[in-house]
C-alpha cells in the first residue's frame, strides 16, 4: 500500500531520486556491452588475420613449435639453475662473515647493473675462450658423453652457445633471485627465530622448519615474474646461434620479399611467446591472491 502520509511533493522527489540513481548504473551496463563487443571484434579480427595467412601458418607450425619447446627446455634448466645461485647469493649476503657478504654483495651489484647481453657474450667469447685454452670443450664433454649412451646424434652443433647461454641466463637471474630469496628471509618475524633458539633449535632446524616455509609464500610471486621475464630474455641466445623460438622467427622472416608476409612471421613467433607467458602470469596473480593472506 502507497504511503498517503507523505506530500506530493516528497513522493515526486524520491521517485526522481531513484531514477538518478539508475541512470550512472544504466550508463556502467552500457560501457560494458560496449567493451565486451570491442573485445569480440578484436578477436574476430585477429582470427580472420591468421586466417588469410593460413598457407604460412602451416607451412611454418612445425618449425615454431620446434623452436618454442627449445626456449622452454632452455627456460627452465636456466631457472633451476639460477634459483641454485640465488639461494647460494641470498645465504651470503645474509652471512655473518663479511667476506662473504662482500662476495655476495659484489655479485648482486656488478650482475644487475650490465646488461644481460653482454654477459651472455663475456660468457661465450671471454670465459668460453679462457676455458678452451685450458682444454675444456663442452661439445667434446657432451659429443663423448652422449656417444656413450648412444645418442650423440642429439648433441647439436652449437652445443657451446646452449651451454654458455644458460650459464649466463642462470647467473644474471640468480643475481636478481639473490635479492628476492634475502628480502623473503629477511621478512619474516625474527621473535619467531629467537623463540626457536629458546626452544633449543639450532641454525639449520630453524631455517628449514620455521624460516624457510615463510619465506618461500613471499617469494614465490616475484620468482614467477623473474620466470616470465627469463623466458623473453632467452630470445638474447640468438646472438650466440642457439636455435631457439627468436631464431627460428628471424631466420623464417628473412627471406620474406613481401613486407607483410614477413610481419605476419614476426607477430606469429611473438604468439608462441605470448602462449608461454601469459599462462605464468595468471599463475603469478593466482600466488599473489592465494598467498596474500598468511597461514
Amino acid at each position: 500500500m502507497a504511503d498517503i502520509s507523505r506530500r506530493p511533493s516528497e513522493q515526486i522527489f524520491s521517485r526522481g531520486r531513484s531514477r538518478a540513481a539508475r541512470g550512472p548504473r544504466s550508463w556502467l551496463v552500457g560501457l560494458d556491452y560496449l567493451f565486451y563487443f570491442l573485445v569480440a571484434v578484436i578477436i574476430v579480427g585477429i582470427f580472420y588475420y591468421f586466417y588469410s595467412y593460413n598457407h604460412l601458418l602451416l607451412l611454418y607450425l612445425p618449425v615454431f613449435l620446434q623452436g618454442t619447446l627449445v626456449t622452454l627446455v632452455i627456460s627452465i634448466i636456466s631457472a633451476i639453475f639460477a634459483i641454485v645461485f640465488g639461494f647460494i647469493g641470498a645465504m651470503g649476503r645474509l652471512s655473518r662473515f663479511p667476506v662473504l657478504r662482500w662476495l655476495a654483495t659484489g655479485y648482486v651489484e656488478v650482475i644487475r647493473g650490465t646488461p644481460v647481453l653482454v654477459q651472455l657474450l663475456l660468457w661465450y667469447y671471454g670465459v668460453g675462450f679462457v676455458l678452451s685454452n685450458m682444454g675444456f670443450d663442452p661439445y667434446s664433454s657432451a659429443f663423448q658423453f652422449m656417444t656413450a649412451l648412444q645418442n650423440n646424434s642429439l648433441v647439436p652443433d652449437a652445443f657451446n652457445g646452449y651451454f654458455y647461454g644458460i650459464i649466463g641466463l642462470s647467473f644474471n637471474y640468480g643475481a636478481y633471485l639473490t635479492e628476492v630469496f634475502r628480502s623473503g628471509i629477511e621478512s619474516v618475524d625474527k621473535g619467531q627465530t629467537e623463540a626457536a633458539l629458546s626452544l633449543g633449535l639450532h641454525t639449520r632446524q630453524i631455517m628449514r622448519h620455521i624460516v624457510l616455509p615463510q619465506a618461500i609464500r613471499i617469494t614465490v610471486p616475484p620468482f614467477t615474474n623473474n620466470f616470465i621475464t627469463l623466458i623473453q630474455d632467452s630470445a638474447l641466445l640468438s646472438v650466440l646461434a642457439v636455435i631457439e623460438l627468436e631464431h627460428e622467427t628471424y631466420a623464417l622472416a628473412l627471406p620474406q620479399i613481401d613486407a607483410n608476409n614477413k610481419l605476419f612471421v614476426f607477430i606469429f613467433g611473438a604468439l608462441f611467446y605470448l602462449i608461454l607467458c601469459y599462462p605464468l602470469s595468471l599463475l603469478a596473480r593466482y600466488f599473489e591472491s592465494r598467498f596474500a593472506v598468511a597461514y
